[in-house]
């Protein structure tokens, strides 16, 4: 066979390629952070509870390839006691980070508020109590103005001002009623009109109203929607266009779909599992998020350690179940989807380490990528 002669001309520029890309250097911006990633924010455990045997130093910073969805841990940011929650503010300027602690560590559990610098390093400007103990979740409004942490011990929530440094003041403290109440996530409509409260140890979602003129929450008049006995709401999650919600229950694996009414109250229109239905042994759902599409629904269940994926229904807002993917590790507490909507990542607590899936945009499925990435005792995952 023969090979066309090629000009001096084509060679040399063909050298010329290969040495450039060879010594091609990683593109920065002036900050010095790599062009085409993000960063992710981890919060974790750092000692031992009765829950959990947590290793880590505190709220470690990972960097996300956005082509490649590869994940890579970078360093730790701030030293914080079991910052389990982590919420990064609207504004991409401010963290927030609840330091669970119990009876016996602290008057109450905490929350902090950091800077985040051109680099996302942190540089920390508050720490407020949080008025009880096991702080395990925060919420903030669209505008960022206010910030919410349910307390798990005596089901009281708090409500925060944020300043214009991105401090925070305290506004309000609400003691759910009920002697088995057990806050556990805030969730603020995309109107910001109305503040859903998960209430784990009484089987309620309560509703309030937002008042922004008097700076606090009051009960909506519906008051609250109740679950089946047992459920165990955690997490909330709402619809693409606000008109439905969901809840994954954990104490029964399950996912309870909601809609909303024009006043802001619910009406529970479906409940579905969140395990297959051949599954027999033990196991307790975690976190709900829904695509940025909104065609699609995930749910974390530890024990089963998976993440379920369901299509909705574009006209009901109603659940479909698709496929159980395993999470290559052990208890994934919380995940998170890529703002871009293309991957999803999985927190293994227990098993120290984190699971990247390619998300099929076209129909929701998800493909595991590589090797789960070592990370100790991660809880919650929070893009810049």
């Amino acid at each position: 066979m023969k090979f066309p002669k090629l000009s001096i001309s084509i060679i040399g520029a063909l050298v010329l390629s290969s040495i450039v890309s060879c010594g091609q250097k990683t593109k920065r911006s002036e900050s010095g952070k790599e062009i085409g990633t993000k960063a992710v924010y981890i919060g974790t455990y750092t000692k031992k509870e009765g829950h959990v045997d947590g290793k880590a130093e505190g709220i470690y910073l990972m960097q996300q390839n956005s082509e490649t969805g590869a994940l890579k841990i970078l360093r730790t940011v701030a030293e914080v006691v079991n910052p389990s929650f982590v919420k990064v503010s609207p504004d991409n300027k401010n963290l927030y980070a609840v330091s669970e602690l119990g009876p016996g560590d602290a008057e109450s559990g905490f929350i902090y508020s950091f800077s985040i610098a051109e680099d996302n390093s942190l540089k920390e400007l508050s720490k407020l109590p949080t008025g009880a103990f096991a702080p395990c979740h925060i919420g903030i409004d669209k505008t960022g103005k206010y910030i919410f942490v349910s307390n798990y011990v005596g089901g009281v929530v708090m409500m925060y001002e944020r300043k214009d440094d991105g401090s925070l003041k305290t506004l309000q403290k609400i003691s759910l009623e009920g002697d088995n109440s057990h806050a556990h996530s805030v969730s603020v409509s995309s109107n910001n009109k109305q503040a859903y409260v998960a209430d784990l140890g009484s089987d309620k979602i309560w509703i309030f109203d937002l008042d922004e003129k008097k700076n606090k929450l009051v009960p909506h008049k519906q008051k609250f929607v109740e679950l089946e006995e047992g459920a165990g709401p955690r997490h909330f999650s709402f619809g693409k266009n606000n008109e439905y919600a969901y809840s994954i229950n954990e104490l029964n694996n399950s996912v309870t779909v909601y809609k909303i009414r024009e006043n802001g109250g619910l009406e529970i229109i479906q409940n579905i599992s969140s395990l297959p239905a051949d599954f027999s042994g033990e196991s307790a759902a975690a976190d709900i998020h829904l695509h940025p599409s909104g065609k699609y629904l995930y749910v974390s269940n530890r024990g089963h350690n998976s993440i379920a994926s369901f299509s909705v229904e574009k006209n009901s807002g109603k659940l479909r179940a698709l496929e159980y993917n395993s999470t290559k590790g052990k208890a994934p507490r919380n995940f998170a989807i890529s703002p871009d909507g293309n991957y999803l990542y999985a927190a293994n607590q227990d098993s120290g380490n984190i699971t990247t899936y390619k998300i099929d945009n076209s129909n929701g499925t998800l493909r595991v990528l590589d090797e789960p990435v070592k990370v100790k005792t991660p809880v919650c995952i929070e893009f810049e």
